[in-house]
Parts: C-alpha cells; sequence; structure tokens
C-alpha cells in the first residue's frame, strides 16, 4: 500500500510540475505541494500547509538568495544542478509531446548567475520608504531587493539610486502606494543602464525632470526615460553584435543574457546555412538582423515602428552588410503571404509567447526551403513547428537556451527544412 492509501494526508512526491512544484499522484488527480522535490514525502494538514516528513531529496540544496520562497522572481533555487537541467530539458520536451512529436535535444546551454542584463522592476512609496523589486509569490506585495543572483551586479549595485528615483516621482504627484515598473536595461559598453519608468499618473513637470536628471547622472545612468519623456541622456545605450552596434529606443526587448543571446545567433546563424536571401520575422531592434545580413539580403518585418528605426540607423554605420529591408507590420494579423515570401530561401522567426501560428501557415503554403524557429514557450514552438512538419518540413535538433534561471521559462531553437 502506498502512503497515500494509509494515510491521505500524506504525499508522495513523484516528479515536477510545470512551475516546479513537486507533484504527487492521488485518486482525485495529482497534488501539488511548492518547494517539494521527487522522492520527499509531505503531510498535509487541515489547513492545506504542507510539512515534510522524512530526510530531504539528495537533490535539494541550500537556496543562494534570502529572499527565496517570498519573492516570486524564481521558483527553483532549491533544485541541484543535474535535476534543474533534467527539468528544463522535460518543459521542452513536453511541449512537443503534446503534439505527438518525438525530439532529439542538444545539450541545454544555462547562463551563468549574475548574467541577465535587463530587469522589469516594481516600485511602491509608503509613508516610510520605497519598495523595489519583484512581486512575492502569488501576489501583488513588492519583495524589496537586497540582493538578486540572477540580476547582473551593475543593476543590484543601482538599487538604491533608483530608490531615489522613484521617490522623486512620487514626489511629483504620483500617489503613494501606487506601484510603478522600471525596466533597468545594462545597454551600454561602460555597464551603464537604460531606465524606462512607466505607470506613473503623468510625465514630469520641468522642475521635476531637472531633479531627475540630476539624480540619472549621479549614479551614473546611460539614460531614464519616464512616461515616454527622456529626462537624462548621458551617452547612447548599446546592443553590440558581430555585425555592429544598436542604440534600441528606450523599454525596448533584447536577450535577457548577453551571452544567451550569442549562442542564439550562432545556432540561427548555422541553421540558416548558405541562404542568401533571408527574413528575419519578428525581428525587434535587429540583434539577429545585423549578423543575418553578412550572409545575405534581409527582410527584417516588426510591428514596433521605434525598433525597426533602430534597425536602419544601426545598418547604416556597420560594415560589410548586405542590403536589409524593414517592414512595419503586426504579422499575428497580417503575415506574410506566399507571394510575399517568393525569393526567400529561409525565415528566421522569433515571436512573442503566443508563437507564430498564422505566419507558419502562410510559409507551410509557400516555398520557403529553411525555417530557423526560436521561441520562449515550448508548447506554441511546438504547434508551430506541427504545423511546418505536416507541410512537409523535417526537424532538427531542439537547442534548449536557459537565460532565465531558477524559473519555469526556457528558450528553444530548432531548424526545420523542407523535404526535396
Amino acid at each position: 500500500m502506498t502512503d497515500f492509501e494509509t494515510d491521505p494526508s500524506h504525499l508522495i512526491i513523484t516528479r515536477l510540475g510545470r512551475d516546479g512544484d513537486g507533484a504527487a499522484d492521488t485518486p482525485t488527480g495529482p497534488a501539488f505541494v511548492p518547494d517539494a522535490l521527487p522522492g520527499e514525502t509531505y503531510a498535509v494538514g487541515g489547513d492545506g500547509v504542507a510539512q515534510r516528513l522524512g530526510a530531504a531529496s539528495p537533490d535539494r540544496i541550500e537556496p543562494p538568495c534570502r529572499h527565496f520562497g517570498s519573492c516570486g522572481g524564481c521558483a527553483v533555487q532549491h533544485m541541484g544542478a543535474d535535476l534543474y537541467r533534467s527539468w528544463k530539458n522535460d518543459l521542452i520536451r513536453s511541449g512537443f509531446q503534446m503534439q505527438g512529436i518525438d525530439i532529439e535535444q542538444a545539450p541545454l546551454f544555462v547562463a551563468d548567475a549574475h548574467s541577465r542584463r535587463r530587469a522589469a522592476l516594481s516600485a511602491v512609496v509608503t509613508a516610510n520608504r520605497v519598495l523595489l523589486g519583484y512581486h512575492a509569490r502569488r501576489s501583488h506585495t513588492v519583495i524589496d531587493l537586497g540582493e538578486c543572483p540572477v540580476l547582473a551586479d551593475r543593476i543590484t549595485t543601482a538599487l538604491p539610486a533608483l530608490r531615489e528615483i522613484t521617490r522623486q516621482i512620487v514626489g511629483a504627484g504620483l500617489k503613494q502606494g501606487k506601484a510603478v515598473e522600471l525596466r533597468v536595461e545594462v545597454a551600454d559598453l561602460s555597464g551603464g543602464l537604460d531606465v524606462t519608468v512607466s505607470g506613473s499618473d503623468a510625465p514630469p513637470t520641468m522642475q521635476s525632470a531637472a531633479q531627475l536628471a540630476i539624480l540619472a547622472r549621479r549614479a551614473g545612468l546611460a539614460r531614464l526615460t519616464v512616461e515616454g519623456l527622456t529626462v537624462c541622456s548621458e551617452r547612447a545605450p548599446q546592443l553590440v553584435t558581430e555585425a555592429g552596434c544598436i542604440v534600441p529606443p528606450p523599454g525596448a526587448f533584447f536577450q535577457a543574457v548577453e551571452a544567451a543571446e550569442r549562442h542564439m545567433a550562432g545556432l540561427i546563424i548555422a541553421g540558416v546555412g548558405k541562404a542568401k536571401r533571408l527574413a528575419d520575422l519578428y525581428c525587434g531592434s535587429g540583434t539577429f538582423t545585423l549578423p543575418l545580413a553578412r550572409r545575405g539580403r534581409v527582410l527584417a518585418v516588426d510591428s514596433d515602428k521605434a525598433a525597426l528605426a533602430a534597425l536602419t540607423v544601426a545598418s547604416r554605420f556597420a560594415a560589410g552588410l548586405k542590403p536589409i529591408q524593414t517592414v512595419l507590420r503586426d504579422l499575428a494579423t497580417e503575415p506574410l503571404s506566399p507571394l510575399e515570401l517568393a525569393g526567400v530561401d529561409a525565415v528566421v522567426i522569433d515571436p512573442p509567447r503566443a508563437g507564430a501560428k498564422a505566419q507558419c501557415e502562410m510559409i507551410a503554403r509557400s516555398k520557403i526551403h529553411t525555417v530557423v524557429a526560436v521561441s520562449c514557450n515550448p508548447a506554441t514552438l511546438a504547434r508551430d513547428c506541427r504545423i511546418l512538419i505536416d507541410a512537409g518540413f523535417s526537424m532538427g535538433p531542439v537547442h534548449g537556451v536557459d537565460q532565465f534561471l531558477w524559473s519555469p521559462h526556457v528558450e528553444a531553437i530548432v531548424t526545420l527544412v523542407r523535404k526535396r
């Protein structure tokens, strides 16, 4: 008899769930226990709180951060390296299994600690202090960060200055207790920060903007933008690629870890092979477009006008590039048709979490030979790959890229080639 049959309050953890919780099988379905690991047994009290019975799993380690357990930024700091890698690989594999696709997995790329160069932090000003950090688990309460083993040190050392900047914004009229968001990005060769603040009641006044500029310069920020108004721009933030530098617009999306971006760019270049007519769909500011343009002509498409403008400027100052044509378009609602894709040999596609179902349906009907698909959501990536496989594409190994340490998020890249 199992422990559950002997005592229904006992749960034997047999596997990990999608969010990193320990999962136990019960007659009524799976039960999930936060921070539990396979092999451990828990007793569940009448209040629903689970308490571990007996020895801890040999895969359990001491979390590296004192905020773990309360901060919602990380889910699995208590997990040893082998189990952690296995769990991340399973997140990718299970997404494809749901589509009936068996995959070959390449070794997982795992980013180093203290390497994440961008963060979306929440800030709340109370009567006595400024709380700045991530939300608590399953809560809107803000955990005031004192350390973070995920973020680049340049960000964590700037937290006191960012609290002062937030206090100044609140002093300009924002109600106490209302949360604002700070997008903090290391996007500068000297390590300067690009900070974009949103969620306040209104853009800063002239007097407040002047004070904010003083605080930004004192903190060594490269740029500070508040509600669309750039109040300080000491130097241009730069994203460095192998083919040139990009000055991104405030709050722009780019890969979270620089080493991961280089790794992904290498996989993309290898995937397109010798193709000379390329399309980079959902290209953003062009961190993949510029390296691709060293190989061939590129059609770069995105719905972010400011990001495309940054790509255009960067391409003018980069040497040795083939022509880049930019197109402003929402590919989710208006995908490129087979006719528009005529003449393109290889497509790189890196959509948001919702995936690129409509665009993949158009690619399936086109004569495109090669697709390199990049995604932060293995489930929608697998769905889109299913469309292409059913249209006659074969799929190579899936490369996992873990740039969101200790979270349930993982990137995946796969190359698909149309069978001749």
